[in-house]
């Protein structure tokens, strides 16, 4: 079965999102500025939209992009290649589609439910003919959906932005070879504060598995996401954060260090942020990846 090679896959996807945002740029209604960015003498603030200049605006907007609980709707595709798996050294591309949906439920309380559905296009990880044919044919198709539901106060806690709830672990996968087979759920946080440009904080959650496959290994995952970035006043973010995964199963680690540039741009009318990033996995089981790039497009509604 032919299958596309992790460097050719990898240029198409590069190109074709060139291409959309060339074609974006093109676009040019008579109200609008095609492309434009935040004025560079822009300062932070968290006042309210109706009160505030349009530089302010796209301030608080590039604020509220680093924070994971902001009351802001928005949906992040974030591209993902990962590299040297296996001993075929083979490629796996990832399209994690990330909608953010807060939710008001109290004069002093937002809830804020983040969706993560991975699109995942796997290589094959081992050409040897006496390996299982599983690890011989490339995969292709939905993973397993990630969802969590933060309370989250409006109002700061002692200086920190907080949030906690559920997390939910639902067996979306079209492919056994790309998803668990199990339905879980378990507890999620999230804690940062934001000063002077810097975000900083963490975000955790810990997944159980309570039915689902019998055939297959039941889930006990922790994830850690510590994260700092800093946000220039042309709303250019430079960040680097983990997104280690404990699997309690295996008594093993997956530990990749992220490193990204992100810049909120108007295009048409329209906030949009693109990310590129490159990480280095520093651990993580045998036959996992060991580096990746990442670009991702981030679409911001808000309010107003």
């Amino acid at each position: 079965m032919k299958y596309i090679h992790g460097k050719h896959l990898l240029a198409a996807a590069l190109a074709a999102g060139l291409a959309a945002s060339s074609a974006r740029a093109q676009y040019t209604p008579a109200d609008h500025n095609a492309l434009t960015l935040a004025p560079a003498d822009a300062t932070d603030t968290t006042g309210g939209a109706a009160t505030e200049s349009p530089a302010q605006q796209e301030a608080d907007l590039a604020k509220k992009l680093q924070n994971p609980v902001a009351a802001l709707v928005s949906v992040p595709l974030q591209n993902n290649w990962d590299f040297g798996i296996g001993p075929a050294d083979a490629m796996k591309y990832t399209c994690n589609i990330q909608p953010v949906i807060p939710i008001s439920i109290t004069e002093n309380y937002n809830l804020i439910i983040r969706t993560i559905l991975p699109v995942i296009y796997q290589e094959p990880t081992d050409n040897n003919p006496s390996a299982p044919q599983t690890y011989r044919e490339p995969h292709a198709g939905l993973g397993d959906t990630t969802q969590s539901f933060f309370f989250s106060p409006k109002a700061p806690v002692g200086g920190w932005i907080v949030g906690a709830g559920p997390v939910g672990y639902y067996p979306t996968a079209t492919d056994d070879a790309l998803g668990g087979g199990k339905w879980g759920a378990g507890p999620t946080i999230v804690a940062l504060q934001q000063r002077n440009g810097f975000t900083y904080g963490v975000l955790a959650n810990q997944i159980w598995s309570f039915a689902g496959q019998q055939d297959r290994q039941n889930i006990n995952s922790m994830f850690v996401q510590p994260f700092c970035s800093y946000t220039t006043k042309t709303y250019t973010t430079f960040g680097i954060n983990t997104e280690s995964t404990r699997n309690w199963q295996t008594d093993q680690w997956s530990v990749p260090i992220n490193i990204t540039a992100q810049q909120l741009l108007k295009i048409a009318g329209q906030p949009v942020a693109f990310q590129l990033g490159f990480r280095q996995y520093v651990d993580g089981p045998v036959g996992g990846p060991q580096w990746g790039l990442r670009f991702a497009v981030t679409f911001l509604f808000p309010k107003g």
